[in-house]
């Protein structure tokens, strides 16, 4: 099972970069690639066409696989009432900044649930890996890319989600701990457990016979070490690799991520309508007072994007969106292919 990354993939070590939409780009995960661990690309903020150029854009930076992630939550129910609420309740912050929220809210990301066209569009290109977040698919299309020799990764933040990807015929297992930054691949926000990645990774390995990476909150050798100890086939890192110069963080979120605001972080459901841990700011308290329930994700994400802007625009930041995993103040300044050597060493010197 360790080896599943290597004789399954061709990949060398047995780390991945997480596919951090707004984060990872083609650069950045062709320089993992190359430098022999497993980069993505997360295209669930895009249309098919667009994933179809992320992917034609790594392709010409790398020869090595490298992984297409994909949202699969349910997909938003409008409830204009619960929007107008929310909009409202924003309406003092967005004066702040001499704007005004949005007249409506759009669902402005659509799941892969109800895309033929992203899936055609991966039969046709035939990446290595697709993995999926926030759910599944059903099992026929899981099936339909496989038979394109795609290999399939589901991450799952509980056995109960552990079950339904093992129906649906998944290759491998992404056992995301709550540390993790950012959006978890969490199926229903309703019912999550919550746990710790080391809570819940043996409990997801004595549950299946898939390999099962491990993520959350891992930042250096010590910690890959510590989960292949634990049993797991390989690590995926997202916050790790935010400070490499081939993601796009911008300036501020790296000037952040590098202070002493890293030691903070927190999960909230405001930014997004879905919960996700990131660099604490107005966004993770302020509007916890006195709050309406939230849209659907990611209608609420409008609002929240919206939000953002209006306060950059006036050249404020307590409103930016910078997701980070409890590991944040170990994040290092390196280019990506350095980064994975090091860690690499770092996880030798373990063993």
């Amino acid at each position: 099972m360790n080896n599943f990354l290597r004789y399954r993939l061709n990949v060398e070590h047995p780390i991945i970069q997480a596919p951090m939409v707004g984060v990872s780009t083609p650069s950045l995960a062709a320089a993992v690639s190359n430098a022999g661990a497993l980069g993505s690309i997360g295209v669930g903020a895009s249309t098919a066409e667009q994933a179809r150029s992320a992917i034609q854009a790594t392709r010409q930076l790398t020869d090595k696989p490298f992984n297409v992630n994909l949202f699969c939550h349910q997909p938003a129910t409008a409830r204009p009432d619960i929007e107008a609420q929310w909009l409202e309740y924003l309406a003092s912050r967005f004066l702040e900044f001499d704007a005004v929220p949005p007249n409506q809210l759009r669902e402005i990301y659509p799941s892969f649930l109800q895309s033929t066209d992203m899936l055609e569009m991966l039969v046709d290109e035939k990446p290595a890996v697709v993995s999926f977040h926030f759910g599944l698919p059903q099992r026929e299309w899981v099936a339909a890319l496989q038979r394109e020799g795609i290999t399939i990764l589901s991450c799952v933040t509980s056995v109960y989600e552990l079950m339904q990807a093992q129906a649906v015929g998944v290759d491998a297992i992404v056992a995301q701990g709550v540390e993790a930054g950012g959006h978890r691949g969490v199926f229903e926000p309703e019912r999550d457990d919550e746990l710790g990645t080391l809570a819940l990774l043996p409990q997801i390995i004595r549950k299946t016979d898939l390999p099962v990476i491990a993520a959350g909150g891992i930042m250096d050798g010590r910690g890959i070490h510590a989960m292949m100890a634990l049993g797991a086939s390989g690590v995926q890192m997202g916050t790790a690799f935010i400070l490499c110069p081939e993601s796009s963080a911008n300036d501020q979120y790296r000037t952040n991520l590098k202070s002493e605001k890293a030691y903070n972080t927190r999960i909230t459901s405001n930014i997004s309508g879905r919960p996700a841990r990131g660099l604490a700011n107005r966004f993770y308290h302020e509007l916890d007072v006195g709050a309406p329930p939230r849209p659907d994700y990611p209608i609420a994400y409008d609002a929240g994007k919206a939000l953002t802007a209006a306060a950059s625009a006036k050249g404020c930041f307590d409103f930016a969106v910078q997701w980070a995993g409890q590991g944040a103040p170990m994040a290092r300044e390196l280019p990506a292919e350095e980064l994975v050597a090091l860690l690499v060493s770092e996880w030798q010197a373990c063993c």
